[in-house]
């Protein structure tokens, strides 16, 4: 072989090799993307130059870190799968919460909570319209998440709120629930389904524990750290664990978990908008209404 052809073998060898990195690269960008749902109009949380609400997070590597460690938390529901215990990551002294106005997507602003949070608050039971679900809260390890929640539940900004996306693992690899946009149809047309938020975003906390089944988190922009605002999920499977830690965790779902498993058995179950799958506005939605009635603290 001639000194040429053999650079010519190279120079072909390098661009194949470029062309597989980037397909690779893509094709787990595309798979997050479908993790976090609505692309760009979406799932988690939002912020105008963000034009959707998706998840973000760290990658894969913490999430066997994390669900190595065995629970002791006493509060955990027996049918979730909850990786740490909530005092694992508990904050020491006084807390002080800030909150920051953002006015940059659709808000129904109800005003800034305070910040000297109740860490006394343990339970969140959530009335849908297709039955209860009570939440185990990790207080001590997010009370600044708390406080916000119950502000807002205190001002009945979750009243009557349709939950606007609802996905199932053979739709977009994983399986969950995803409610507190004051903006959504729900109707799965809707380009701007998951964008809309309380108008204020705050800082991170309780974030070492993977999204595995029956765990709570908040939603915000994919990318985006410290944007967390209104919206949050419900993990209904483990393998959405592969999302991985990053997210700030707000309990565990100890009753009514079945429930909410049971509210879409597959992509039959739900209005499929393909503009959520791949990133490019709105969300899945259930066909059946999910809807809460009602949030109460304890």
């Amino acid at each position: 072989m001639s000194g040429e052809d053999r650079k010519s073998d190279l120079a072909r060898e390098h661009k194949e090799r470029q062309e597989k990195r980037a397909a690779s690269d893509q094709s787990s960008k595309a798979k997050r993307n479908t993790f976090i749902g609505a692309g760009v109009a979406v799932v988690v949380v939002a912020g105008g130059i963000f034009a959707a609400t998706t998840l973000g997070g760290n990658d894969g590597s913490d999430a066997a870190a994390a669900q190595s460690t065995p629970s002791s938390s006493p509060s955990a529901s027996a049918s979730a799968s909850v990786p740490i215990a909530p005092s694992a990551t508990a904050k020491a002294g006084p807390v002080s919460c800030t909150y920051k106005r953002d006015d940059s997507v659709p808000n129904k602003f109800v005003g800034l909570p305070g910040k000297k949070p109740n860490t006394k608050l343990k339970k969140m039971t959530i009335n849908f319209n297709r039955g209860k679900v009570v939440v185990d809260l990790m207080t001590d390890a997010a009370p600044c998440t708390v406080n916000a929640l119950s502000f807002l539940n205190k001002k009945h900004f979750y009243d009557n709120m349709k939950c606007h996306r609802l996905v199932t693992p053979d739709v977009a690899g994983v399986h969950l629930l995803q409610c507190g946009d004051p903006q959504a149809k729900a109707d799965g047309k809707n380009p701007t389904d998951g964008q809309g938020t309380a108008g204020f975003v705050y800082g991170d906390e309780n974030t070492e524990i993977p999204p595995v089944k029956g765990v709570v988190f908040m939603s915000q922009p994919g990318d985006s750290m410290g944007q967390n605002n209104s919206q949050f999920v419900f993990s209904l499977s483990d393998e959405n664990a592969q999302i991985g830690a990053g997210f700030s965790t707000v309990g565990v779902v100890s009753e009514g978990l079945d429930m909410l498993i049971g509210l879409a058995k597959s992509g039959q179950d739900l209005i499929v908008n393909e503009a959520d799958i791949t990133g490019d506005g709105g969300t899945t939605a259930p066909k059946n209404p999910v809807i809460i009635k009602s949030i109460t603290f304890s």
